[in-house]
């Protein structure tokens, strides 16, 4: 997917410096990054605290703009925004999980040196799908339109514009409905987890 307008104007504006555009990228990929971060501990059987969670996703956008915004003046708009970021995401969370011991019990009773291993990069067919399944469990806690809207944002970097045009809801609106979305998202995964 190439980038899209929107995704080229906020990157602008982010490397112009301008009023609130920061503030814009973080609420337009916040989503992404703790989903690339929930998806890479999962991967490499590692339970993360909120607190490490939070710290993770702070890392990443700490690194982002590090060397004023030198990440994001790499990016060659050779795929969408959305991709480019989870690359660099996954890059900089399996880099600082390979550095730490984890924070909680390992699956199936694997050491931490089993998960620390590079040769182990990579997530293994079965915890892709059980991955997909948390995901659209989640999702599933939303009705029709959240849930459709969140999957077209955040999962396929699809601009308010074009989610706009495609499901035939003001552009206006997208923004507050994703919002919505992720506060029931959050409560249905602090729920589960507590349950």
């Amino acid at each position: 997917m190439a980038l899209s307008e929107i995704d080229r104007n906020l990157l602008e504006r982010c490397l112009q410096r301008k009023s609130r555009a920061w503030e814009d990228f973080v609420d337009r990929f916040m989503g992404l990054v703790v989903h690339v971060v929930n998806y890479t501990a999962q991967a490499r059987s590692i339970r993360l605290s909120p607190e490490d969670r939070d710290d993770l996703c702070a890392e990443v956008f700490l690194n982002i703009i590090k060397d004023d915004f030198g990440t994001l003046r790499h990016f060659r708009g050779q795929s969408s925004l959305a991709t480019y970021l989870t690359v660099v995401t996954r890059r900089i969370v399996v880099k600082r999980m390979m550095q730490r011991k984890p924070s909680g019990p390992l699956r199936d009773g694997a050491s931490p040196q089993a998960a620390e291993d590079p040769a182990d990069a990579g997530p293994q067919p079965e915890e892709r799908i059980s991955d997909r399944e948390e995901v659209e469990r989640l999702l599933a806690g939303l009705g029709d339109g959240e849930s459709r809207i969140v999957r077209m944002y955040h999962l396929e970097g699809k601009s308010y514009h074009e989610i706009s045009q495609a499901i035939g809801v003001s552009e206006n609106s997208i923004g507050p409905i994703l919002s919505r979305a992720r506060r029931k998202m959050r409560r249905v995964g602090v729920n589960q987890t507590t349950s």
